[in-house]
């Protein structure tokens, strides 16, 4: 499932506020699989050049909603479908469900229409400047800007665009998986300092700005990057005929759902 390669679309869009729901024997038709798992907070950067692209295996089974985590064997598998879920200790708080248009691996826009579902917790917290839940629009994936690079983001945030001057690097541009620094096609860093894993939603530009808002500690050294709130774990999940998702208050596993 790495994300230059996955494939498929839609736009059916069902936003709502949400209470709990705590079905723990959720039977829709359709399987989902957790791909990935990012912690802010866990002592290991997942930042644009780690995992994302090689599919490498990281992290524990035991652990794979509680610390960063990639299962390799679902990074290779199609998709049609992808969920990015907000979940306080394996509890969604927040998730968004898209299906895929056809792509080409690269930097693309890779959806259309929207999310076919958006759920938030009513007691949801820190929605203002969330990467996900902040603002709309569409999921764009491998967002790479001349030394910037961000796996995962939002069109209507504040999007680096598509037509880049060259040599310069504008920093503004948040999500989940970035790096300042890289030589972002080939996937490898031209200084660590620069890494970090979930940035906040907001307009702060180098070289204006030097107060750029991460979330948790899971950064590097640069001047410009605060430790901020973990607004809770991020899990990316997949599915090839699933079109709908648990909604806030579901306890997650590794698989939900069942075969059609």
């Amino acid at each position: 499932m790495d994300v230059t390669e996955i494939t498929c679309s839609g736009n059916r869009k069902d936003e709502e506020k949400e209470g709990e729901d705590h079905s723990e024997n959720y039977s829709e038709c359709g399987l989902w699989h957790l791909g990935m798992n990012l912690n802010p907070a866990d002592g290991h950067t997942m930042d644009f050049t780690t995992g994302w692209s090689t599919g490498t295996s990281i992290g524990s089974a035991e652990n794979a909603l509680r610390m960063d985590f990639l299962d390799s064997q679902v990074w290779k598998e199609p998709a049609d479908f992808i969920a990015i879920v907000r979940h306080q200790h394996g509890v969604v708080d927040a998730v968004k469900v898209f299906k895929f248009k056809d792509m080409d691996p690269g930097r693309m826009v890779v959806t259309s229409g929207g999310p076919i579902q958006e759920s938030i917790a009513d007691d949801a917290a820190n929605l203002s400047d969330d990467p996900i839940f902040s603002v709309g629009g569409d999921l764009a994936f491998n967002w790479i800007n001349n030394d910037n690079g961000h796996r995962i983001v939002m069109t209507e945030g504040f999007l680096a665009p598509l037509v880049t001057v060259a040599d310069v690097s504008e920093d503004n541009t948040h999500g989940l998986g970035n790096h300042f620094a890289c030589r972002c096609k080939t996937n490898t860093e031209n200084n660590a300092v620069w890494k970090h894993e979930i940035s906040n939603i907001q307009d702060c530009p180098w070289p204006r700005c030097r107060n750029q808002r991460m979330q948790g500690t899971d950064h590097g050294s640069g001047l410009s990057l605060k430790s901020g709130p973990v607004y809770g774990n991020y899990a990316i999940f997949v599915s090839q005929d699933a079109a709908s998702f648990p909604k806030p208050g579901f306890e997650l596993q590794p698989e939900i759902g069942r075969a059609c």
